[in-house]
């Protein structure tokens, strides 16, 4: 194995990554942000982005490359060559787009030009990046452009190397887009005011994946000479503005763009509370300081690679769940009210059937302070719309995925102590996302009828919505039983093993069912199925990855199968069937196994649970040697936002929470030497791999505050308490 890091000074294939560290002892001058390399992620399907956020921050600046088609979720893509401008907001790994919002460009020359006149080319040696701040030179209108953010405010710095016709292109009709010609439609109004020569102010309703509003501040530090507006197609509803500077060679423009979801006083009021001044440099302290706030709380000792790996996976997990809350609390709610949040901050982006599996599990450990404000959210959010978001953003829930996760991140909390939430509030609002229907996502009178969604009942997805509903119904099981709810628990109990009515004995398969009882024919298990594809049964996956979705309830599972010989021979067949598909979203695969899509994220440690631990350990080797580099093409699927990361981080501890709401930590094997979580009150838990290398990487032995521990899995009670986790490795 490689050394230890000891001295990092690199440059990554996207760009620069700025990291100049020279000290590796867990002190508190430790520069972990030296360890972060925002590009990695930015190429190929990863969709994350390279620009200047703070820690579950509003704001995410950052440029866009492009930002219509599948491929541009994020706006950037690292091997192009030209940007567009600076958006205030983005998402960080998803496979849908939307944010995007208000578009800042630094432009000399004719300041009347077509809309996308006014892009520039650059090359990668004068990008760099680092958690918050981001900077390129921009070739055409030879400027300096640098970003960085507090949580609710961007700021800009343009440094003009040439002078004449300085000036700056606002684009309020951009946004992301799957084509070109929902490019320029999505802005359904726009309103724009001059206060004054510093300060534009404005509002912009559009509808991409939800329908948004947000208002804006726009304050320059310099008086606006001139400005223009350009012209629009006759389907256009923003506003394109050109604002025009009288400047010097090597002058600074300094631009700062605060946001709101509840009006232009709000916005306001979060750019006079984060930043006052002008000090570019002090927020851009404040934002690494924010990060290494957090990052400090976990010590990895490990190479190079593991390292950038490691902290960049921490880096994308804390991106989101987002503050849309104002500086005092307000915020504007699904039913597009303008209320004031229970808790502290009120937070959205919640993708939570990807984030419920790993992301939310990590925050119960080392984020656990923002726990309660995230349930607060979702409970607020669900009583809004009448049920818990599916998946949240910007306040609205896009209705994307298939059953209702949010219920499975209540509960987890709930299990795990946290109270700074009303339980009551929350297990009523879980009740209702799970006996009301709404929209087209959860028919509960046919589920309950059949125990089943029928293939030949509902428009797709059949096998996913039962399977992804039963987990959460064990969930609201689970919280009826802490609360001591009678009749919920026996309720809940019956619908937690409707994933039965799905295993076909003979096949040994979760295969669609038809109304009749009889079984979907022809019946091919490596067919994907997508949201996209009318009378698909599967969620970007296919039955050989969803045969495996029974968190909550692995004996049972192993049961149907007919024992631990059976299912793990099926597990063997599942690791090594080549499939053969360009789904975009099914990708990272070890035979049907796809690691960069979440259905598959807790498979390789049902081994463990059924009596092969070795092949657990052996396969979470494989998956840390294929599917993780630290480049900017990386990742082998969409971060979505953060549990491709979190999947990471736990997984290098040498644990997995297989089934979260439960609280155990189901254990593969560690693939670093030594890796300290610094948790609350003062106590620490460190995980060892002593002996590990390329050679040892299965367990011989687990020890736990020195004391033999035989159990497969650790409790989130162990690991909270403090102490030390020993696994010695062989060959």
């Amino acid at each position: 194995m490689k050394k230890s890091l000891s001295l990092l000074c690199s440059l990554a294939l996207a760009g620069t990554f700025i990291s100049c560290g020279t000290t590796t002892d867990n002190t508190a001058q430790k520069d972990y942000t030296q360890y972060v390399n925002p590009f990695i992620g930015a190429a190929d399907n990863g969709h994350t982005f390279p620009g200047a956020c703070a820690p579950f921050g509003m704001i995410q600046t950052s440029p866009v490359t492009g930002a219509v088609g599948w491929r541009y979720c994020s706006e950037y893509v690292n091997e192009d060559s030209e940007i567009w401008g600076f958006t205030q907001t983005h998402l960080n790994g998803t496979g849908c787009m939307d944010l995007g919002d208000l578009l800042i460009m630094p432009v000399t020359g004719n300041r009347t030009r077509a809309w996308d006149g006014y892009r520039s080319s650059f090359k990668k040696e004068h990008e760099a990046a680092t958690p918050g701040y981001y900077t390129v030179e921009l070739q055409e209108p030879n400027v300096k452009a640098e970003l960085t953010a507090s949580t609710r405010v961007a700021f800009h710095r343009y440094t003009y190397h040439k002078a004449d016709s300085a000036s700056v292109l606002i684009d309020l009709q951009h946004g992301p887009a799957w084509n070109e010609k929902q490019y320029h439609s999505h802005v359904r109004s726009c309103e724009t005011n001059w206060e004054d020569a510093q300060t534009l102010t404005g509002h912009v309703n559009n509808s991409v994946w939800v329908n948004q509003d947000y208002y804006f501040v726009v304050k320059f530090n310099r008086p606006v000479k001139e400005h223009i507006y350009l012209p629009l197609a006759e389907t256009e509803k923003g506003h394109r503005i050109v604002a025009s500077f009288d400047m010097k060679p090597e002058d600074e423009l300094l631009v700062k763009i605060a946001l709101s979801t509840t009006g232009v006083e709000g916005a306001k009021k979060n750019l006079e509370a984060e930043v006052p001044g002008w000090e570019f440099e002090a927020t851009r302290q404040a934002a690494k300081d924010s990060w290494n706030s957090y990052f400090a709380r976990i010590d990895v000792t490990g190479t190079e690679d593991q390292l950038m790996n490691y902290y960049t996976s921490f880096y994308h997990a804390l991106i989101q769940p987002n503050q849309i809350s104002d500086v005092d609390g307000m915020y504007r709610n699904a039913k597009n009210e303008v209320v004031k949040t229970a808790g502290d901050a009120f937070y959205s982006t919640f993708s939570l059937w990807d984030t419920y599996r790993a992301a939310h599990p990590f925050y119960t450990i080392m984020i656990p302070e923002r726990v309660d404000g995230f349930i607060n959210s979702l409970i607020e959010n669900g009583e809004a719309q009448g049920f818990i978001p599916i998946w949240a953003l910007w306040g609205k829930d896009n209705y994307c995925m298939v059953a209702n996760h949010g219920v499975a991140v209540v509960a987890e909390a709930y299990r795990k102590g946290f109270r700074g939430f009303d339980a009551e509030r929350a297990f009523n609002i879980m009740k209702r996302t799970q006996t009301e229907s709404h929209k087209l996502k959860s028919d509960w009178e046919t589920y309950m009828k059949y125990g089943y969604f029928p293939t030949d009942l509902i428009r797709a997805e059949s096998v996913s919505s039962t399977l992804e509903s039963v987990y959460d119904d064990y969930a609201v099981w689970d919280m009826a039983t802490r609360m001591g709810k009678t009749e919920d628990i026996e309720y809940y109990a019956k619908r937690k093993d409707f994933y039965k009515n799905l295993f076909d004995t003979q096949t040994q398969f979760m295969r669609p069912r038809l109304a009749d009882g009889t079984w979907r024919s022809p019946f091919d298990p490596s067919r994907i199925g997508h949201s996209e594809s009318v009378g698909g049964d599967y969620t970007e996956g296919n039955a050989w990855q969803y045969t495996w979705h029974v968190q909550h309830d692995v004996p049972g599972l192993i049961e149907l199968f007919g024992g631990e010989e059976a299912f793990t021979h099926k597990l063997d067949s599942f690791f090594t069937l080549k499939l053969e598909t360009n789904a975009a979203d099914v990708t990272g695969l070890i035979g049907q196994y796809a690691h960069g899509n979440e259905p598959s994220h807790h498979v390789a440690y049902l081994y463990n649970l059924a009596g092969k631990p070795e092949r657990t350990q052996e396969l979470i080797r494989k998956i840390f040697d294929t599917q993780y580099r630290p480049e900017p093409d990386g990742l082998c699927g969409n971060d979505d936002c953060g549990q491709m990361s979190a999947w990471y981080m736990f997984s290098a501890m040498g644990f997995y929470p297989v089934d979260p709401v439960s609280g155990n930590y189901v254990f593969g094997a560690p693939q670093m030497p030594k890796i300290v979580l610094n948790l609350t009150d003062g106590k620490t838990f460190t995980v060892i791999a002593e002996g590990i290398s390329e050679e040892n990487k299965y367990v011989e032995s687990i020890t736990l505050n020195g004391q033999p521990y035989t159990k497969n899995y650790i409790t989130h009670e162990d690991v909270m308490k403090g102490g030390t986790l020993v696994f010695k490795m062989k060959k």
